[in-house]
């Protein structure tokens, strides 16, 4: 379980020491959501390889709500898997996998006050975990309220994900700027830069997406 440890160091650079766990959750995050971009199958089952080993990373530096989150995460994939390479009839693409598209103005906006709503109340829960179950969490949540931001809105836009809702990655693009900053302020470096590649790639993501679903409109009947 040495690896899991995230005081068990692969190597050290500029003083920073690099544990095992971070630097292979960074290689495994960056292949799944750049494959994520790229509308790739394959993104789903190295996504599982990455929420497992963010699990044990987020759990040691206190970062519960986001430690919950890659539960989600591990199921989501799995369905995620599925339903891509699954399409309803009418729904696939020249692949056979489900189409990208769009889920529209006013159901997007009613997400986004939705997930504000949601944040409130997982971050008022979060910050009271040490009171309520000591044993398992004896240390406070570090930032209960942003992190429970990135958890809330990552549980919606996931589920947007798997339908493939365009508008998904506007919202990785917000959640992902958030993370960069709260895991450079918890000292984990890797996985800030890691985000804020993520917020790269949500970027070329939306424009991938967008460029795919206009390219329906182009192809033969």
């Amino acid at each position: 379980m040495k690896f899991f440890d995230i005081n068990s160091i692969i190597f050290e650079v500029l003083g920073y020491k690099m544990s095992y766990i971070e630097f292979y959750g960074f290689v495994s995050g960056a292949i799944a959501v750049w494959l994520s971009a790229k509308a790739h199958i394959w993104s789903w089952p190295i996504g599982i390889v990455n929420v497992v080993l963010s699990f044990f990373l987020y759990y040691q530096i206190q970062l519960y709500p986001d430690m919950f989150l890659q539960i989600f995460f591990f199921v989501t994939n799995i369905l995620g898997w599925w339903q891509w390479t699954h399409p309803k009839p009418g729904e696939e693409d020249r692949r056979n996998e489900l189409k990208v598209s769009f889920m529209g103005l006013y159901a997007f906006l009613g997400i986004c006050i939705g997930g504000l709503v949601g944040t409130a109340v997982l971050g008022a829960l979060a910050s009271q975990l040490h009171h309520w179950f000591p044993s398992f969490f004896p240390i406070p949540s570090a930032f209960p309220y942003a992190d429970s931001f990135i958890t809330v809105m990552s549980i919606i836009t996931t589920f947007f994900m798997i339908r493939k809702r365009i508008e998904c990655w506007v919202i990785w693009i917000i959640v992902d700027t958030v993370a960069t900053y709260l895991y450079y302020v918890k000292g984990v470096m890797l996985y800030s830069l890691l985000y804020a590649v993520f917020t790269v790639i949500a970027g070329f993501g939306l424009w991938h997406w967008i460029k795919e679903y206009k390219g329906y409109q182009t192809q033969p009947a």
